[in-house]
């Protein structure tokens, strides 16, 4: 299986490290000393450590590390601090990788992200987590919160007809996949629609590379490549260098909501552990009862060798949540066109309800989202052994204890965290009704077997171990 190559031309030159002094353009240009306190405190309540692995994750753009533990312990040395200087701030970097460097001055959509990781991490802080105006315990609360850090990130803009589509899939996926993630995102440009996905490699990369080309030709100015990342899996995905706007949400439950909120409609290219998350998210969102008349296009899409891909994927589907959920997608293989053209018809029918219904074209305040998808969920090896993954249940619900086991499976694959605990604990043990961990099992060893859930180069280790 050939695989996707990083397009960066990374030197040996460029792999040493550098140390560097910047000024932010922009937004923030001052700090208060508060902030500054608490971005430079090394202990449990502070920010330090956050802000510091965000940052090295953004500087490591274009590196082949999908492991946040190996790249935190290959640029052990990192370091980066806040300096009051009488004109603002200034970040004194030290021990970055050189890759984020050309002639020794930083690339300037390195910088751009630098400070949107700066901004994310102080807003959530200051404005939200700390902020009793934000009520994290509600549906509500969670919901509003999640409009706000998108609102000061200055990415919902209100002057705009629907035309943001999100892009789902893979970071490890073939050569032949990822051109025809370029090909998607190159027929959608053409028809004038923006890119959002996760903003790291491989199909996330490929729709925004795509599109690119198709503004260009179109002569549009202003072209949107939002990338919406967070703290766990961001080192794993450093963001790719097409991203224009980036934006750091608070954990993955905020993330997904996140997407689904501002995006228009939804493209998944075939993927590992982490697309069929996100594959459960949206559909047990869409199955919520309140969710049945609200239109959302959703797309699987691949070239022909994926096929069968897919074909996994919907029976998963139909066995675990069943034709309901099989029938809120459409799945179009190997042809660009027809799925550029099908998203361009159900954008339509976004605009048409939301207009008819007074609702805002930039956020879907009217999706209903449950609970138990806001919840922020942590991978520990009691909770994933105490998943309720049996059909004794409502469909909805029911895909919401399966998006955590894959969650889980994310966070022991790539997130430093979940590294950590396996090293520690051993492998995840996840556990429910027969029928249903078959088919997991099945799909998760097809994941394995097609070098999904790693980047190439290292033999895969499962973090987990599927018990009937």
């Amino acid at each position: 299986m050939t695989h996707e190559v990083v397009d960066t031309l990374i030197s040996p030159e460029n792999l040493k490290s550098v140390d560097t002094l910047i000024s932010p353009e922009g937004r923030l240009e001052v700090l208060s000393k508060a902030e500054v306190t608490k971005l430079l405190d090394t202990s449990k309540a502070g920010l330090y450590d956050i802000f510091r692995k965000c940052a090295l994750a953004v500087l490591n753009s274009g590196s082949s590390i999908d492991d946040g533990k190996e790249l935190m312990e290959r640029y052990a040395s990192f370091d980066i601090s806040i300096l009051q200087r009488e004109r603002g701030i200034k970040l004194d970097i030290r021990g970055a990788p050189g890759q984020a460097f050309v002639d020794g001055k930083m690339i300037k959509g390195i910088h751009e992200h630098l400070f949107a990781v700066l901004r994310d991490i102080v807003y959530v802080h200051f404005d939200v987590t700390d902020n009793p105006k934000f009520d994290l315990t509600r549906s509500d609360g969670i919901t509003d919160a999640v409009f706000h850090i998108l609102r000061n990130a200055n990415v919902l803009q209100p002057q705009r007809n629907p035309n943001l589509v999100v892009c789902w899939g893979g970071h490890s996926i073939s050569r032949l996949e990822y051109n025809y993630t370029k090909q998607v995102g190159y027929a959608l440009g053409l028809r004038e629609l923006d890119i959002c996905t996760g903003c790291g490699p491989g199909a996330m990369k490929g729709p925004m590379k795509g599109a690119t080309i198709g503004h260009s030709k179109q002569r549009l100015s202003g072209g949107r490549y939002l990338g919406i990342s967070e703290p766990g899996i961001i080192a794993a995905e450093s963001p790719n260098p097409i991203v224009n706007d980036l934006v750091i949400m608070p954990d993955i439950e905020k993330r997904l909501e996140a997407f689904v909120r501002t995006g228009h409609g939804i493209i998944v290219f075939p993927g590992g552990a982490g697309t069929a998350e996100e594959i459960l998210y949206i559909l047990g969102i869409l199955l919520h009862p309140e969710n049945a008349e609200i239109p959302f296009p959703l797309i699987f899409t691949g070239p022909a060798a994926a096929r069968e891909y897919f074909t996994q994927i919907d029976q998963f589907i139909g066995v675990t949540l069943g034709e309901a959920a099989q029938r809120r997608y459409k799945i179009i293989i190997d042809d660009p066109d027809a799925v550029a053209r099908e998203m361009v018809a159900g954008i339509q029918q976004v605009r048409a309800f939301r207009k008819a219904h007074s609702d805002a074209y930039y956020y879907n305040w009217r999706l209903k989202i449950d609970p138990e998808f806001q919840k922020p969920f942590k991978p520990t090896h009691e909770n994933m052994r105490n998943l309720k993954l049996h059909r004794g249940q409502e469909p909805h619900l029911l895909a919401a204890q399966l998006r955590r086991a894959f969650s889980g499976v994310v966070a022991g694959n790539v997130k430093e965290e979940g590294i950590r605990a396996i090293e520690q604990f051993g492998k995840y043990e996840i556990q429910g009704e027969a029928a249903i961990m078959g088919p997991m099992d099945a799909l998760l060893q097809s994941f394995v077997e097609q070098s999904r859930m790693k980047l190439p180069g290292k033999a895969y280790v499962p973090c987990y171990t599927i018990v009937q």
